[in-house]
């Protein structure tokens, strides 16, 4: 059968319509329900437990994850498999959020009596405010539709996505009740770029002890390139007999002498050395390093500690390495 273009963009466009109403007519219901769902899950002592069948359990598996790497912690039970002995994960300091539009799906319904017998408070999100699960419930959170994006008005569409985004507004709602950071979130994703970003500091990626470009200011031009070449930095710190900096020579500073026409077999360091130089503490956060770089248009920094000592060294593409790019 020849697809038709038109066709097809006219009913993806008709999909995203019916789900964006869908969406929207859940701002009506942000109300005190909405309020009470998310005080029950903010005094959880112990985790938001989401359950939910077919379409609605992968919903309510996204629910969770999103919910546990916002500051709430919560995981995943599948209604099936709790009614055979998965029940016991579920404690009465947990709060359970259940997902079914019609509010009577079976393997739910089955175990709301013993979830209210442990004592464990239930928050059900349905499309059927009158359903079984919803009026079992402590609270629920109504996500009906008015119809679904599919033209038989049978397979999960519009309804999941209402339900995903309810979720997504409990979420929210109950991280910035929390006080939730940047930094709080990346403590639970150390392995993503905002994790690298917000927890790697400049000590932990720095060029420490013999790898460290460094010579003394009276110290030959032609020893400071060789120090930058053996190093591999594209320049070389400057200190004195203390160990303190005094300046950074870099390959600009060469192609500068170059251009002035110094003679740099006789120079020494001091001559054509750029006095202080760009430098950061080892205690800050590799992200700062990496935007002092590109304000400043440089691709190295001297590491400085609280003695005015140097202890280290990194370039651009030590950030790069540690995926702080």
């Amino acid at each position: 059968m020849d697809l038709n273009a038109v066709e097809l963009r006219k009913s993806g466009v008709s999909v995203i319509g019916i789900e964006a109403d869908a969406v929207r007519a859940l701002e009506q219901r942000i109300d005190d329900a909405f309020v009470r769902a998310c005080e029950y899950m903010h005094a959880c002592q112990g985790r938001i437990v989401v359950t939910g069948m077919g379409k609605s359990g992968h919903i309510a598996n996204k629910i969770a994850a999103t919910l546990a790497s916002t500051g709430s912690p919560a995981f995943f039970v599948h209604p099936g498999e709790a009614s055979h002995g998965d029940l016991g994960m579920i404690t009465p300091n947990d709060v359970v959020l259940a997902l079914s539009n019609s509010g009577e799906t079976s393997e739910i319904v089955t175990i709301v009596p013993l979830i209210k017998r442990m004592g464990a408070p239930l928050v059900s999100m349905t499309g059927k405010p009158a359903s079984t699960l919803a009026r079992e419930a402590n609270v629920n959170l109504d996500v009906s539709v008015a119809k679904e994006a599919c033209p038989l008005d049978l397979a999960p569409t519009a309804s999941t996505t209402a339900a995903l985004v309810m979720g997504d507004a409990l979420a929210i709602a109950l991280l910035e009740a929390r006080g939730f950071t940047a930094e709080d979130f990346a403590m639970s994703h150390p392995g993503g770029s905002l994790g690298r970003r917000l927890l790697l500091h400049v000590h932990d990626i720095m060029h420490k002890g013999d790898a460290i470009p460094a010579v003394r200011r009276d110290a030959p031009v032609r020893d400071a390139l060789m120090e930058m070449t053996a190093k591999g930095l594209g320049m070389t710190a400057v200190v004195d007999a203390d160990g303190r900096a005094l300046g950074v020579f870099t390959d600009g500073d060469l192609r500068r002498c170059l251009d002035r026409g110094l003679d740099v077999r006789n120079a020494t360091v001091a001559d054509v050395m750029t006095p202080g130089g760009k430098r950061i503490a080892p205690d800050r956060l590799a992200a700062e390093a990496l935007n002092l770089m590109e304000e400043k248009k440089i691709n190295a920094l001297l590491v400085i500690d609280a003695n005015d000592q140097l202890c280290g060294a990194l370039n651009m593409h030590d950030l790069l390495r540690a995926g702080v790019v």
